[in-house]
């Protein structure tokens, strides 16, 4: 299946560990865009500016919910929203 994750972290090598972890579970990234650091409405754990990340990649449906514990798990996301792209 195809899906787009967006996610808000603090440091930019974080960038390649979500990129690696996806790859782990046998998906395929197949678009990233920076889009860029951005002054937060809110404080998010103590941060007021977040660099943002989108990512499109595919995976099979059963590795879905083990990927999105990792994020859960990964203090250097800050949020994360994961869709399914038709």
């Amino acid at each position: 299946m195809k899906y787009e994750l967006t996610f808000l972290t603090k440091e930019e090598t974080e960038l390649k560990n979500i990129k690696d972890l996806i790859e782990s579970y046998k998906g395929k990234v197949t678009k990233e865009e920076k889009w860029g650091e951005k002054t937060l409405a809110y404080s998010i754990k103590k941060n007021h500016t977040a660099l943002y990340f989108n990512f499109q990649f595919e995976i099979d449906k059963k590795n879905i919910l083990e990927l999105k514990n990792k994020f859960n798990l990964n203090e250097k996301i800050l949020r994360y929203l994961l869709l399914v792209r038709e």
